[in-house]
């Protein structure tokens, strides 16, 4: 599967697509602060640049009221690297002094597939805007994040159909005193996972993200030995969220979980995309239902079999 729709919401307000050059030049837009401005270029053979789109964002928007900011398609993801678009942003950085959302690299997979999106290192970016509280990045490919240092950052989101384990281990050791929610997505090794079990161990522990209070880790082929590692990890105590969805959680690596630490301090357990018999969901369901827990378990897959497992999103 794959990404097939641009992301309608970004730190709670709606998402609003900034009209392209040829849009009527009168074309009413709305407030600054009230929507998460989209800007994107065509993906193939566009006749404008991410950055000239956004040098005409920044004329027609108060970007002083501007608190959230979505970056779409620049031309030929599959083949360049958003180098331009980071620069622009953070020559412009003094110019949005509310910024406070930042999303790079909101792409269907009409415009480019996950997987062949390519990044960067992206540190400088995260660092060099201090008065961030949430960043999410999509696509892998080339995806650095080495030296994160960020005091304000409370939510991080790396969306990829395959993570290099050189990246988890970076977002372990980065310096986030603040952050509340991280959600990765770590994908499948034909698309360049090689994540293993102990690369996990900073945010297994808890210990350098003393306010985490969601956590997400799927999109995983190794779904079921997270789940086993959660059993026993120590960040699990203070959790309000645990998402181990849209990976190849089955009935061993559920069973792991039910016989660890209790869960029923949760308010939810996300598990949506799963390979769970019938039998482990009910199971589910009466552990943790009446303690109050919200429990997904949509979109239940049928094979059993962990050769034919597949993740939520892969290419």
């Amino acid at each position: 599967m794959t990404v097939s729709t641009h992301k309608q919401e970004l730190d709670g307000l709606p998402a609003f697509d900034f009209p392209d050059a040829e849009a009527e030049p009168e074309a009413k837009l709305p407030d600054a602060g009230s929507v998460a401005w989209r800007v994107s270029v065509d993906a193939y053979d566009s006749e404008e640049e991410w950055e000239s789109a956004f040098a005409r964002f920044l004329k027609a928007v108060d970007t002083t009221e501007v608190r959230a900011l979505i970056v779409g398609s620049w031309s030929e993801a599959y083949d360049s690297e958003p180098e331009e678009v980071i620069a622009a942003i953070l020559a412009a950085s003094d110019r949005l002094p509310s910024l406070r959302a930042l999303f790079v690299g909101d792409i269907t997979y009409e415009e480019c597939e996950i997987s062949w999106i390519n990044q960067m290192e992206i540190a400088p970016l995260i660092n060099g805007l201090p008065r961030l509280h949430s960043f999410g990045v999509r696509g892998g490919q080339g995806l650095g994040m080495t030296g994160i240092k960020h005091e304000r950052l409370r939510s991080l989101t790396v969306e990829t159909g395959g993570l290099d384990a050189d990246v988890v281990r970076n977002i372990g050791a980065a310096e986030l005193p603040a952050l509340e929610h991280l959600d990765i997505w770590l994908g499948v090794s034909w698309y360049g996972a090689n994540t293993i079990v102990a690369d996990l161990d900073p945010f297994l522990t808890g210990a350098r993200l003393p306010a985490l209070k969601s956590l997400a880790l799927r999109n995983s082929e190794i779904q079921d030995d997270i789940a086993a590692a959660l059993a026993g990890a120590p960040v699990v105590a203070r959790l309000e969220t645990l998402d181990l969805s849209m990976g190849t959680l089955g009935d061993e690596g559920a069973e792991a979980l039910l016989a660890g630490q209790p869960l029923t301090h949760l308010k939810k357990l996300d598990l949506h995309h799963h390979y769970l018999s019938e039998p482990m969901q009910k199971r589910i369901r009466a552990t943790l239902e009446p303690a109050g827990v919200v429990v997904d378990l949509s979109e239940g897959e049928t094979s059993g079999r962990d050769d034919s497992r597949y993740t939520a999103v892969a290419e």
